[in-house]
């Protein structure tokens, strides 16, 4: 699945980033029948104090409207430390992971959860 993420990643970043986006958050989607979402979304502000700063939302990228999709017979925890490592690979070797490094801040998790700072 990391190939497919990581093509679905450089996609949605070949569009380039607006100006005013300072950080950047992988949301995760539970959907239907062991089917999961990932969407991503550019913020205006950064705290990694206070997760809040992930409603600040500049851009979606489109991808609320074409997300990343998967399935899998995973609970949650599990489908979220799959992401994160595969998230942590994309940082480290990634083909735009420039543009995400050279935010204040990255992170994942779920829309109504507590994210993870990568």
């Amino acid at each position: 699945m990391y190939d497919e993420l990581a093509t679905w990643i450089d996609k949605v970043l070949a569009q380039g980033l607006p100006k005013d986006i300072v950080a950047a958050c992988f949301n995760i989607y539970e959907d239907a029948d062991n089917s999961w979402s990932l969407e991503l979304v550019g913020c205006s502000s950064f705290d990694p104090d206070d997760d809040d700063w992930a409603c600040d939302e500049v851009s979606d990228f489109d991808t609320r409207d074409n997300p990343f999709t998967w399935n899998s017979e995973d609970d949650w925890e599990t489908v979220l430390a799959d992401l994160l490592t595969k998230l942590t690979r994309y940082l480290e070797t990634g083909s735009n992971a420039d543009k995400l490094k050279k935010l204040d801040g990255v992170a994942v998790g779920f829309v109504d959860g507590d994210l993870i700072i990568l």
